[in-house]
């Protein structure tokens, strides 16, 4: 079976032993866009905000973001599998700003895993994949501390994130915004943050 991916140059690509092979892709709007409405239209992902868009709509909203220097979305392979959607950020460019001292060096990232297959999930799974993508965005493109947003409701994100390492910030309110090419509604939200040598330390 040909890998559909093989076509894409990996912006990070790192073997993790007993794991796999974990690449970092540039999400392609058109071609990863059904995927993509599968993953985001299921009823587990509704915190990340796009049950009700069409496949279009979900193709429109990242065709988009790919014009933007700030803001990035990447597809996450582990074997040549498409296992999570990546979306990473300049927090200074984005309106968690508004809710917390950004410091130079700070990312921010949106992670969305896919279903588990038909095994269902593994333990230390995603503790392993989130390493991987830990190494790309903090020492891949060099920064110094990762802040995450999980809606306060989505109790089981929130306790990931902490089981990962990450230090539980303040909750706040993420203000609305509403312009013609994005619409976010308010939300409220659990800051945490990881700084990079709690897992490279040195």
């Amino acid at each position: 079976m040909s890998d559909p991916y093989a076509s894409r140059t990996p912006v990070h690509e790192q073997t993790v032993d007993g794991f796999g092979t974990v690449r970092v892709l540039p999400l392609d709007p058109g071609a990863d866009a059904a995927l993509i409405h599968h993953w985001v239209s299921q009823e587990r992902a509704a915190f990340w905000g796009m049950t009700g868009l069409t496949e279009d709509q979900v193709a429109a909203i990242y065709a988009h973001m790919a014009t933007l220097d700030t803001h990035h979305a990447h597809l996450v392979l582990r074997d040549g599998e498409a296992v999570a959607l990546l979306q990473t950020y300049e927090p200074g460019a984005d309106r968690v700003s508004e809710c917390y001292d950004v410091r130079p060096g700070d990312i921010g990232v949106h992670l969305l895993l896919a279903p588990a297959g038909p095994g269902g999930g593994q333990p230390g799974w995603t503790a392993r994949l989130v390493a991987a993508i830990a190494a790309y965005v903090l020492l891949g493109l060099d920064r110094r501390r990762v802040v995450v947003d999980p809606d306060v409701r989505n109790e089981k994100a929130v306790a990931r994130f902490l089981a990962l390492g990450f230090a539980p910030g303040p909750v706040v309110v993420l203000p609305e915004i509403d312009l013609p090419d994005v619409y976010l509604p308010e939300k409220k939200a659990q800051l945490a943050f990881l700084d990079r040598e709690i897992l490279f330390p040195g």
